[in-house]
């Protein structure tokens, strides 16, 4: 008896990064499918881009499977792989969320900044934000 198996459909999402102070360093996105993960992205579950920067800039997530996710961005401005701070807690470089989530103490949960995503493209619109 065959079995009957479909290959599971891939999207590609497109992100475009408006509002950069400057064209300095690179803008480091990442794109989650776990609460737990977001925004730090540090598990295998994680999809990330490194994008020049530039006074907008597009990236792109290729091969993404059905489901819901979240994007964080850093323009790291001096390409050094961190966020950088200022007094251990103010970020001294541009950041942003997908869906433009609100930050209030700290980074918006997953809830906030997650939308879903189906077969086919889609796409984002991200602003920088910077607070010094």
């Amino acid at each position: 008896m065959l079995q009957a198996f479909t290959e599971v459909e891939t999207s590609t999402i497109n992100v475009t990064v408006t509002d950069l102070r400057n064209t300095k360093g690179v803008v480091r996105a990442c794109l989650t499918p776990d609460p737990d993960d977001f925004p730090k992205c540090k598990k295998a579950s994680a999809n990330s881009v490194v994008v020049p920067a530039g006074k907008s800039v597009t990236l792109r997530f290729e091969g993404v499977k059905p489901g819901n996710y979240a994007i964080a961005l850093l323009h790291d401005e001096n390409n050094n792989n961190k966020a950088d701070r200022a007094l251990m807690m103010m970020p001294t470089e541009g950041f942003g969320f997908s869906r433009d989530a609100k930050v209030r103490m700290g980074p918006p949960k997953f809830k906030s900044a997650s939308f879903k995503v189906e077969q086919g493209n889609s796409r984002q619109t991200i602003r920088m934000r910077y607070m010094l």
